[in-house]
């Protein structure tokens, strides 16, 4: 059965950093795009950066474009981003999933929740 089990999150201030990891059971990590989305309050799935199996060509989407690090250790099963210089609109519950974000998108984890408030 695949599960994800999300962690890292907490309440920071704004330009504060968090770092999030994903801890992937139930299939073949090691060969997987994975990907990271996240939930605002009242808001759909928004894709947040993904990254190819061997670690290579991350991407991100504008918003966290240089302020994001996408990672993976395929030994462990584990992906993690970190997130610098947090701005309020951060504000939301971050899940990994594995692939693209897609129309039917229904993430596995309980996703971490990232709350950016002074």
């Amino acid at each position: 059965e695949l599960q994800m089990v999300e962690s890292g999150g907490e309440l920071v201030e704004p330009g504060g950093s968090v770092r999030l990891t994903c801890q992937a059971s139930g299939f073949t990590f090691s060969r997987s795009v994975m990907s990271w989305v996240r939930q605002a309050p009242g808001k759909g799935l928004e894709w947040v950066s993904a990254i190819n199996s061997d670690g290579s060509s991350p991407h991100y989407a504008s918003f966290v474009h240089g302020r994001a690090t996408i990672s993976r250790d395929n030994a462990k099963n584990m992906l993690f981003l970190q997130l610098d210089d947090l701005k309020p609109e951060d504000t939301a519950r971050y899940y990994c999933i594995r692939g693209p974000l897609t129309g039917s998108t229904v993430p596995p984890g309980q996703g971490t929740q990232v709350t950016v408030s002074s």
